[in-house]
C-alpha cells in the first residue's frame, strides 16, 4: 500500500480542487483523468481526503430505518441515523432493499455528502432472495458442489438485481449439536466437507468478477467456534481446545479466504473467556496476519457493544476501543463506533493507523464491487422485473431441492409409489402447508408462496390421492420474529385422517418441525415431533402400517420410534419455493435420491452431540463388566450416521486398490475403486473416502473424510472412482496452530457412508 511522495501531491491537489459537493462522479472522473488503476492507489488517495469523523463513518453500519422513498424521519434514533446519512458517517446500510429503495438511500451519500461515498448494502440472502432454495443444510445434502454454486449463483442474482451487493452469507461454522437451531444454516458436522462447500457459495455469490452487476460480495460467518454453542444455546459460550479450533472450526473459514471471500462476520460467542468480537488473537493473528486477508471484518449485530452485557468490558466506550484493536473494520448497528472512536483516536487510547487500515479495507471492496465507477450500477428497474422470479430460477432451485433429498429407510421398496391405480391417503400438519417449507431465514420471500407437497402431489393424476391434516402444527400467528406455540391439546382431526388411512394402499405423512423453529434463536431440548404429530403417526399405524413418512425440518431430529416402525422415511427438510414438486417426483421415482446426511442423527437428544469423526477412548469396546465407555439406556450408535443416504438403487463396491503401500510424508497416494450399479435404476452414488491415523503426537478422530465424489452410474454399469492423497490430507494441525504430517500406520475406508465399505491400509515413512 506505499506511493511516492510525488504521486501523493498530485492526486491530493487535484482532489483539493473539487468543489466537494458529494459529487461521486466528479471524484471518479479526476482519478480517471490521472490514469491510476491501482486499487490500493485509489483507496489511499481517497483516504488522505478523508476526515477522521469521515473514516469512522465507513466504519458505521446502520440497519434500515425509514422508508426512503418518503418524507425524512423526525425524532428519535431515526432521525439522528438519517442525519448521520447525510453527513458521511454511514459506510454501509442494511435491509434495504428494491431497485427503487436503495436507488433513494444511495443518492443521499452520493449527492448530498462531503466526499460522496457510494454505500455498500447489506442483506441476509442464507438460501435465496424472493425465489428460495433449500436451506443451507438441506443442500449440503446433496454433496453436490456445482449445485450448491449454481444456487448461491441464483440467490445473488435476484438480490443483486433488487440493488444488494453483499450478503452475510455463507455460514461455515461447523457444529456437532443439533440443539443449536442455526445448524440449518452451515454446511453440517464436517470440516473437509464443510470447506468445500464454503469455496462453492463463496464462488456462487462473488462470481469470476465482483464488480458484475449481478455478484454479491459473500460473508464467511461467524469467526469463530459459534457453532460449539455450550449446550446448543443460542449466544452462549464455546469452550473448545485449541486442536478442534484449528483442526475442525478454522479450516472452512480458511477455504472461503483461500477462495477470495471478502468479509468476515464473528460471532455473538466468547471463545476461551474472550468475546470473539473482541479476539485479537482471532482476528489479527489468524486472520489477517497468518492468512494475509485483504477484505475487512463486520461485527455481528450489535455484537461489540454486548461485549459489556458479557462482562468483558466496562462500558460502550471501551467496547469500541478493544473491537477496533482486535480487528473489526465495521460496526453493525451497535453504534460504538460512530459514538466513540474519535474520542478515543483524539485521546490517543486507538492509534489512527488502526481507523486507516479498516476504511482502507471497506473502501477496497467497495471499489471491487465497482461502486465508485458507477454507484447506481446495481439499481436497474428492467433487470430487477426480468431477473426476480424467473423460470429459470424456479427450474434450478427445484434441481437443488430434489438433490437434497436423503432416503432414509425403504423397506419392501415401498418406494417409489405407482402413478396409477393407487388409493393414497395424505396425513399431516405440513402436507398443505405453503409457509412452513419455505424454512427460516428468508426474510426478502413472500409468505405463503412454496408448493406444498399436496400440490404436488395432485399433479400425479393417476391416484386417488384424498388429504386430511389429521391437526395443526401450531397456535396462532407465526413470524419470523416471535416464539412459536405448539398444538398439544387439539386432536379433533384425528379421526378424519384415520378413516382416510384405513381405506388407502399406502399413507404419506408429512411432519416434522415448522420452518421458524430451527435458526438464530431457535435451540432446542428435544429433538421429537413437536405438538401432537408423534401420537398421530402412531395412531395412524395402528390402522394402516403401510406408511411413507415425509421429514420437513431444519436439524437432525431424533426418530428411534418411526426408524423402527415405520417402513420408508425421506428426509425433506425445508426445501424452498419448489418443497412439493421436488417431493412428488422423488416419491413417485421421476427423481432417484442420491443425498447423503452432512450431520449424524441422534437416537435420543441424551447422545447430542454426536459425530462420527470423535477421538477413540482408552476404554471403546464393550465388556462383560460396566467400565467402558457407553450409556446404559441406549447403545452409543446414532440413529443415521454421517454420509448415509439410500436410493432406489444399490451400489456395490470391490477392488479397492492402492498404487504403493508406503508413501513419503511429502508424496502422493493413488487410491482406486469400482462401484458397480446393481439395481434396476439410473442413479447418483456419493463415493466417500475416509482415512484413521492409527497412532501420532495428538489423539486423532477414528476416521476423517478427505475425498467424496458424486457419480452417476447407470443400472448394470461400473464405473472406476479414483482419489488422490497427499501431505493436505494426512497431516493435521498441532495445538499451536502448525501444520505437521508424521509417519506413522494409516487405514482407509471407502463406501457410500462414514460406517460402510471396503478398508486398506498404507504407511507413511520419513
Amino acid at each position: 500500500m506505499k506511493k511516492t511522495a510525488c504521486f501523493s501531491l498530485i492526486i491530493v491537489t487535484a482532489m483539493a480542487m473539487l468543489s466537494f459537493s458529494g459529487n461521486n462522479r466528479r471524484l471518479n472522473r479526476s482519478m480517471e483523468t490521472l490514469e491510476i488503476d491501482s486499487i490500493t492507489q485509489k483507496v489511499d488517495s481517497l483516504l488522505n481526503l478523508m476526515t477522521l469523523e469521515e473514516k469512522v463513518g465507513q466504519m458505521n453500519q446502520y440497519n434500515g430505518f425509514w422508508e426512503v422513498t418518503g418524507p425524512a424521519p423526525e425524532g428519535g434514533s431515526a432521525e439522528l441515523k438519517y442525519e448521520h446519512l447525510r453527513s458521511g458517517l454511514v459506510g454501509s446500510m442494511l435491509t434495504v432493499r428494491g431497485v427503487e429503495q436503495v436507488r433513494a438511500v444511495q443518492k443521499i451519500v452520493v449527492e448530498e455528502t462531503r466526499l460522496g461515498i457510494p454505500l455498500i448494502i447489506g442483506f441476509d440472502v442464507i438460501h435465496g432472495y424472493k425465489t428460495l432454495s433449500p436451506i443451507p443444510l438441506a443442500e449440503s445434502a446433496s454433496w453436490d458442489l456445482e449445485a450448491i454454486r449454481k444456487s448461491a449463483e441464483v440467490a445473488a442474482s435476484e438480490a443483486a438485481a433488487s440493488g444488494i451487493n453483499w450478503t452475510f452469507a455463507p455460514m461455515v461454522d461447523i457444529s456437532r449439536d443439533a440443539r443449536w437451531g442455526r445448524v440449518m444454516e452451515g454446511g453440517g458436522e464436517d470440516p473437509y466437507l464443510g470447506s468445500k462447500i464454503a469455496v462453492a457459495r463463496v464462488k456462487g455469490f462473488q462470481g469470476e468478477d465482483l464488480s458484475h452487476p449481478l455478484t454479491i460480495a459473500a460473508t464467511a460467518k461467524h469467526f469463530a467456534g459459534y457453532g460449539f454453542a455450550e449446550a446448543g444455546r443460542e449466544y452462549n459460550k464455546a469452550d473448545i481446545g485449541t486442536l478442534t479450533l484449528h483442526n475442525i472450526v478454522l479450516p472452512p473459514f480458511k477455504a472461503a479466504e483461500e477462495a477470495g471471500v471478502k468479509t468476515f462476520m464473528n460471532g455473538f460467542n466468547e471463545l476461551n473467556g474472550v468475546p470473539v468480537t473482541g479476539n485479537e488473537y482471532l482476528l489479527r493473528d489468524i486472520l489477517k496476519q497468518k492468512w494475509d486477508f485483504e477484505g475487512f471484518v463486520i461485527s455481528d449485530y450489535a455484537s461489540i457493544e454486548e461485549m459489556a452485557t458479557h462482562g468483558f468490558v466496562k462500558n460502550e466506550k471501551m467496547a469500541a476501543k478493544k473491537a477496533v484493536q482486535a480487528g473489526v473494520d465495521m460496526d453493525m448497528e451497535s453504534y460504538s463506533y460512530v459514538n466513540e472512536l474519535v474520542a478515543l483516536v483524539n485521546e490517543g487510547q486507538v492509534d489512527e493507523a488502526l481507523i486507516d487500515d479498516a476504511v482502507r479495507r471497506i473502501l477496497r471492496v467497495k471499489f471491487e464491487l465497482g461502486l465508485f465507477e458507477d454507484p447506481y450500477r446495481y439499481l436497474d428497474e428492467e433487470r430487477e422485473q426480468n431477473i426476480i422470479g424467473s423460470k429459470e430460477n424456479h427450474e434450478a432451485v427445484l434441481d437443488m431441492a430434489k438433490k437434497s433429498i436423503v432416503l432414509l429407510k425403504n423397506e419392501n421398496n415401498i418406494l417409489p409409489l405407482k402413478k396409477k391405480g393407487q388409493n393414497i391417503a395424505l396425513i399431516g400438519p405440513l402436507a398443505d402447508d405453503k409457509n412452513s417449507p419455505l424454512g427460516s431465514w428468508r426474510i426478502a420471500s413472500d409468505d405463503n408462496t412454496a408448493v406444498s407437497v399436496l400440490e404436488g402431489m395432485q399433479k400425479y393424476e393417476g391416484n386417488n390421492l384424498v388429504f386430511e391434516k389429521g391437526a395443526e402444527l401450531v397456535k396462532g400467528t407465526v413470524t419470523f420474529i416471535n416464539e412459536l406455540e405448539f398444538n398439544t391439546t387439539d386432536k379433533s382431526g384425528f379421526d378424519a385422517a384415520l378413516e382416510a388411512a384405513k381405506d388407502a394402499d399406502v399413507v404419506v405423512m408429512v411432519l416434522g418441525e415448522h420452518g421458524f423453529q430451527s435458526g438464530e434463536g431457535r435451540s432446542r431440548t428435544n429433538l421429537d415431533l413437536p405438538g401432537v404429530q408423534q401420537e398421530l403417526m402412531e395412531k395412524v399405524y395402528e390402522v394402516n402400517q403401510n406408511i411413507v413418512l415425509v421429514l420437513n425440518n431444519g436439524r437432525p431430529l431424533a426418530i428411534e420410534w418411526a426408524e423402527e416402525n415405520i417402513p420408508a422415511i425421506v428426509e425433506a427438510w425445508h426445501l424452498g419455493t419448489e418443497t412439493g414438486n421436488a417431493v412428488a417426483q422423488v416419491l413417485y421415482g421421476d427423481y432417484n435420491p442420491s443425498g447423503k446426511l452432512p450431520m449424524t442423527f441422534p437416537r435420543n437428544v441424551g447422545q447430542t452431540p454426536i459425530y462420527y469423526n470423535h477421538g477413540n477412548t482408552g476404554r471403546p469396546e464393550a465388556t462383560e463388566m460396566v467400565f467402558w465407555s457407553h450409556y446404559m439406556d441406549v447403545e452409543n450408535t446414532p440413529l443415521y450416521p454421517f454420509g448415509y443416504g439410500l436410493s432406489y438403487t444399490d451400489f456395490s463396491y470391490d477392488n479397492l486398490k492402492l498404487d504403493k503401500q508406503e508413501v513419503p510424508t511429502s508424496g502422493e497416494l493413488n487410491i482406486s475403486v469400482e462401484v458397480t450399479n446393481t439395481g434396476d435404476y439410473d442413479g447418483k452414488e456419493v463415493v466417500q473416502l475416509y482415512i484413521r491415523d492409527m497412532y501420532a503426537s495428538v489423539i486423532r478422530p477414528v476416521k476423517e473424510l478427505k475425498g467424496f465424489e458424486l457419480v452417476q452410474i447407470a443400472k448394470g454399469e461400473t464405473k472406476t472412482v479414483n482419489f488422490t492423497l497427499t501431505e493436505k490430507e494426512w497431516g493435521f494441525y498441532n495445538a499451536q496452530g502448525e501444520y505437521v504430517v508424521e509417519p506413522g500406520e494409516f487405514q482407509i475406508l471407502v463406501g457410500g457412508s462414514s460406517v460402510e465399505g471396503l478398508q486398506a491400509s498404507f504407511n507413511l515413512v520419513e
